[in-house]
C-alpha cells in the first residue's frame, strides 16, 4: 500500500491565504511568519496528518491574541 501523505507546503500556503482573508488588517508578512512559526513548533510531530489543522488553529489563536494585545496596549 502506498503512503497517502499530505502536501504540507501546499497546505501551509492555503492556511496563509485563508488567514490573510480572515484577518485583512494584519500584515501579510506577519500572518506568514506566525504560520511558519506554528509549523516549526510541530516539526517533530510523528503523525503528520493533522499538522495543518493544528497549525491553523495555533496561528489563528496567536493572531487574535496579538490583535488584543495591540488594542489594549497603552499609546506611547
Amino acid at each position: 500500500m502506498g503512503e497517502k501523505g499530505i502536501d504540507e507546503a501546499g497546505a501551509e500556503q492555503e492556511i496563509i491565504d485563508r488567514l490573510g482573508l480572515a484577518f485583512p488588517d494584519v500584515e501579510p508578512a506577519m500572518v506568514e511568519t506566525i504560520v511558519q512559526e506554528a509549523y516549526a513548533g510541530m516539526a517533530n510531530a510523528r503523525v503528520r496528518d493533522f499538522v495543518p489543522v493544528l497549525v491553523e488553529r495555533e496561528a489563528k489563536t496567536r493572531i487574535k491574541a496579538s490583535r488584543v494585545a495591540e488594542a489594549t496596549s497603552p499609546i506611547a
